[in-house]
């Protein structure tokens, strides 16, 4: 059992120590600015990346991993768990079951199996960690994806965002009310729900906004002292890190860690963007 491995799309925001002790291989994504393409990788110059999205006129646009990708990505290991973006806001989770069927018809005694994270940027994040979880407890193939298949349905992740203006661009925020929203200094707190985005609360003020997330955790979550939460931040530590520290002098959670969001993440949650699960 020791051959078994974790792979995850680059929506998956992982800090480097985590890396490490995961032994995630990550398939980047790709997200093109005009006339230009970034690799969702560890190359990537955040802050320009952000600038260059700001000036551009037109909305960026992401690409999942193809086919070849998955399949070299397939190639060391005989044991493989895949996490992907959720597959109602992306095409990683297709094209990782197309790559395993088309893998799986030469080498037929290889184990993998996709999980639809029904969610994205830290919420993906969680899983490849409760997977992580489930491989150091030297569970067999079918537990885990018993096990993390149980956790994907019952996680939640929320978001919070500063600026709505890529969200609306890119057709994941209704137009009129993404403008009536930052006329009106609205702050939609946005959650997932069976592998779609629903409004959680509008909230006037990014303050009064970020307080309220805190709280929402306690009426929409259960048993957190047996939970662990994931903050991901787009280029705002600080902001992540009042977060982190409002949360733990209110909730018991078994521990609480901080990540910063990659080129695909902050292509939807642009600066200032807060994404957290448990």
């Amino acid at each position: 059992m020791n051959d078994r491995r974790i792979i995850a799309d680059s929506c998956c925001d992982v800090s480097e120590e985590m890396q490490k002790e995961t032994g995630v291989e990550i398939v980047p994504l790709t997200v093109r600015i005009e006339d230009r393409e970034y690799a969702d990788d560890d190359n990537l110059d955040i802050k320009a990346f952000l600038q260059h999205m700001k000036k551009s006129k037109t909305p960026p646009r992401s690409s999942c991993p193809s086919i070849q990708d998955y399949l070299n990505a397939f190639k060391y290991g005989d044991n493989l768990f895949v996490v992907t973006l959720a597959s109602s806001l992306s095409n990683s989770y297709s094209t990782a079951m197309q790559a395993k069927a088309i893998f799986l018809e030469d080498v037929k005694d290889k184990f993998i199996h996709v999980f639809d994270s029904m969610s994205a940027v830290i919420g993906e994040t969680m899983v490849h960690l409760k997977i992580h979880e489930c491989l150091k407890n030297n569970l067999l193939n079918n537990e885990v994806v018993e096990k993390v298949s149980a956790y994907i349905k019952e996680m939640r992740t929320y978001f919070l965002l500063e600026n709505l203006d890529h969200i609306t661009k890119l057709g994941r925020l209704n137009p009129i009310i993404g403008k009536a929203a930052s006329v009106l200094n609205i702050k939609p707190i946005m959650g997932n729900d069976n592998n779609s985005i629903r409004l959680v609360e509008k909230v006037r003020g990014y303050e009064r906004a970020f307080k309220r997330l805190v709280e929402i955790i306690d009426e929409e979550g259960s048993r957190l002292s047996e939970k662990v939460l994931g903050i991901a931040h787009c280029n705002c530590y600080q902001r992540a890190l009042k977060f982190k520290d409002l949360v733990m002098e209110r909730y018991s959670f078994k521990d609480v860690f901080i990540v910063e969001m990659g080129a695909v993440s902050s292509t939807y949650a642009d600066q200032g963007g807060l994404v957290i699960a448990f």
